[in-house]
């Protein structure tokens, strides 16, 4: 497995993250987003996946993104929004460094969220395909009931610090989505999709992705029975099984169970 360095820069800040595979012009590229709180080595196993399969996969470490994030930044100025321009900085960079044939978007939990804004805002003639694992769809809600994960505030005078552990967050963390429709907010994309939760998913609902999956025209859409908020084993497996399906040139992204 080859695995290289990637670098790029969102501003003034370095994005450092990793290519899994061949790197010669040509390739279909998938560059994946990790979660809240997490970095990219959780999306390792997806990564060596795909370049098996013959794909160059691209992981990197939001800004300020997640606890042992290698990318410069502070995680009190993380928000959804900072880390869609980070993805933004990501893909502008793998078409000038890598030039591959198309781009794909993986993203999973909050990754799912921040990779859905982004297919949205450069559309299905630069994303190619968009692949959501358990998107994070209610950080809205959450922010609006005072309630985002382990960060507990008054939802009418929002602090400037939410919270400092596990992680130190600022304020607009839940300032920047209070007013957001996060259905909205994705919806506009019409290239395929495929769009996998798991029935025990204790941080986010499952009815969100039921939901999020009429939103898109061409989405292919996968319950993992007992699956919960990250898969491992067997549901891992089967999560991996849908993605290789899907990414396939011949995948018409439309399937639904």
């Amino acid at each position: 497995m080859k695995k290289t360095s990637f670098l790029c820069r969102r501003d003034d800040l370095m994005i450092r993250g990793h290519l899994f595979g061949e790197t010669e012009p040509g390739r279909r590229a998938v560059i994946l987003s990790h979660g809240f709180l997490a970095n990219e080595k959780t999306v390792f196993g997806y990564a060596e996946a795909l370049a098996d399969e013959g794909f160059l996969a691209v992981t990197f470490d939001f800004n300020g993104g997640g606890l042992g994030s290698s990318s410069d930044g502070r995680s009190c100025d993380m928000t959804l929004l900072t880390e869609k321009q980070d993805l933004l900085a990501v893909v502008r960079a793998v078409w000038e460094q890598l030039q591959p044939a198309s781009i794909a978007l993986m993203g999973c939990s909050q990754g799912g969220f921040v990779s859905a804004l982004t297919a949205k805002e450069l559309g299905s003639a630069a994303i190619d395909r968009l692949v959501l694992f358990y998107p994070a769809l209610c950080i809205p809600d959450d922010a609006r009931k005072g309630h985002m994960m382990v960060y507990r505030f008054d939802p009418q005078h929002v602090p400037d610090v939410l919270g400092r552990l596990p992680m130190k967050l600022g304020g607009d963390y839940a300032r920047v989505v209070m007013e957001m429709d996060p259905f909205e907010a994705i919806g506009g994309y019409d290239g395929p999709v495929l769009l996998v939760h798991g029935t025990d998913d204790r941080i986010v609902d499952i009815s969100y992705s039921r939901r999020a999956q009429t939103v898109y025209p061409h989405c292919e859409y996968h319950e993992i029975i007992g699956g919960g908020h990250g898969f491992s084993g067997e549901h891992d497996k089967q999560a991996v099984r849908y993605l290789k399906s899907f990414l396939q040139p011949s995948a018409a992204g439309s399937n639904k169970e």
